[in-house]
């Protein structure tokens, strides 16, 4: 998750500005999303995600690299090559194999793979209106019937206006009406590196939703 008002993880389209603050906080000891570790969401939901998965905006890889080491098949994407550089380092050290691929989310239609699963950890809130339908729409022409995708992304119970944008539960539910069925909206937190300028919040992390959404219908034609 990347600070400022209009950024998110790297991963999906962005304006110039956008894009200069992802490679701005890449460019220190740590990006504020980039906790070393799966955001506690997602090692809850372990058991749910299953067969191959496609971690869509991977950053620097810790949550890729954990499902392949669960002995998942997982590509991860993001759209700066700089974290993706650090994630292949670190499989390289941990012997753990993914596919890093340097993609833009709202092109992932055109990946020659397909995916039980797909993983978000802080991409879907970074998107303005426009880039995140064209995300899910390419999710719609990825995913089979029966995939699951599995979103961790900031909340609107979280006050103030620093850190990405906050994503209302009615937002989810309109994003995902057309061949999806939202299966849980809960209530999570999202981990961040403290002491980072514009990514002040509590203790315990931002207040964030986890979402499990499956695909219901086949690709469009």
């Amino acid at each position: 998750m990347t600070s400022g008002p209009e950024a998110g993880k790297g991963g999906g389209t962005g304006a110039p500005a956008q894009r200069a603050r992802f490679v701005e906080y890449y460019a220190l000891p740590k990006a504020p999303w980039d906790i070393g570790r799966p955001q506690a969401a997602f090692v809850a939901a372990a058991p749910r995600i299953v067969g191959r998965v496609l971690d869509a905006g991977c950053g620097t890889g810790d949550l890729a690299l954990w499902l392949a080491s669960r002995g998942h098949a997982v590509t991860g994407i993001d759209y700066l090559e700089t974290p993706l550089e650090v994630a292949r380092r670190k499989g390289a050290e941990r012997g753990v194999r993914v596919n890093f691929l340097q993609i833009d989310a709202t092109a992932v239609a055109s990946i020659p793979e397909r995916f039980d699963a797909v993983t978000d950890c802080g991409l879907f809130h970074s998107f303005d209106d426009a880039n995140r339908a064209a995300y899910v729409d390419a999710l719609r022409a990825l995913l089979e019937p029966g995939a699951r995708i599995f979103i961790l992304c900031m909340s609107t119970d979280e006050p103030g206006t620093q850190g990405p944008r906050r994503v209302s539960d009615e937002e989810i539910r309109a994003t995902f009406f057309d061949g999806w069925e939202i299966e849980s909206i809960e209530p999570a937190r999202f981990e961040v590196v403290p002491g980072i300028r514009g990514a002040e919040f509590g203790p315990e992390g931002a207040k964030a939703r986890f979402v499990s959404i499956r695909r219901t219908e086949p690709p469009p034609a």
